[in-house]
């Protein structure tokens, strides 16, 4: 009769050496893919972060050129209705010029407004993706935007009291006599016109009134428009939109 001895298997115990080389190896394996997840989401937004920074950059170069033209004009006005101020402050309208008052006082009802090409702007800022920019340029464009809206406010404000200066100096000017005043100085964006605006002035075309209660009611509207604030928001936005085009550039290398 044949007797079976059982089997013996033979069980080699790891060393704890190959154990922490297994966990090593798991470790560095995960690790590493850890670090490239890491690196490509990296890569991706940092690309994504360029194609936002191009468009806003256009953005900001279309505000610079609307900006530049919107700063002169508002300049420009704000000065003539300061000599228009301080004209009438040392004189009764009957004692000035009445080309003088056509010419000055056609800027009190300038319709200059600005309007940012913020469409990149609102795009990123619904979709979370500011996150993308470096935190300087986060503050930058946030900086930018304050001014925005501020400027915007004030051309929100000035809506109606625009239309009651228009109301006031068609009581005093002429249309026609206004046309042409305005006239000489849309020529004068494109050429030299000094000598046209001086005879305009030295002319005495009539006016429809000039009491000094109606001028008084003009002027009060017209300070009502704070067209050195205007200036002055001009101008800081458009170093703001100067500096923010220039970091745009050089993080990004557009």
């Amino acid at each position: 009769m044949e007797v079976h001895h059982p089997q013996k298997h033979i069980h080699h115990d790891k060393k704890w050496k190959e154990y922490a080389l297994e966990f090593l190896m798991i470790f560095l394996a995960v690790s590493l893919s850890f670090f490239a997840e890491n690196i490509r989401e990296k890569i991706t937004d940092h690309k994504m972060a360029k194609v936002y920074a191009a468009a806003m950059l256009d953005d900001l170069k279309a505000d610079t050129a609307e900006l530049n033209a919107y700063y002169r004009y508002w300049d420009y006005a704000s000065k003539n209705v300061d000599t228009l101020f301080q004209l009438l402050s040392a004189n009764n309208p009957g004692q000035v010029p009445s080309g003088k008052l056509y010419w000055y006082g056609l800027f009190g009802g300038a319709p200059a407004i600005f309007i940012p090409n913020d469409a990149t702007f609102q795009q990123m800022k619904s979709a979370g993706t500011l996150r993308l920019f470096r935190n300087s340029l986060i503050r930058e464009v946030a900086e930018y935007d304050q001014l925005a809206r501020t400027m915007k406010a004030y051309g929100q404000q000035d809506e109606g009291i625009f239309l009651e200066v228009r109301k006031i100096r068609s009581q005093i000017f002429y249309v026609q006599t206004n046309e042409r005043a305005n006239d000489i100085y849309q020529a004068g964006k494109s050429s030299f016109v000094q000598d046209r605006i001086d005879s305009f002035m030295r002319s005495d075309p009539p006016l429809l009134r000039n009491d000094e209660a109606i001028f008084n009611q003009y002027l009060e509207l017209v300070r009502s428009r704070f067209m050195t604030s205007k200036v002055h928001y001009a101008k800081e936005l458009l170093q703001q939109a100067t500096t923010l085009i220039q970091d745009l550039e050089r993080v990004y290398r557009l």
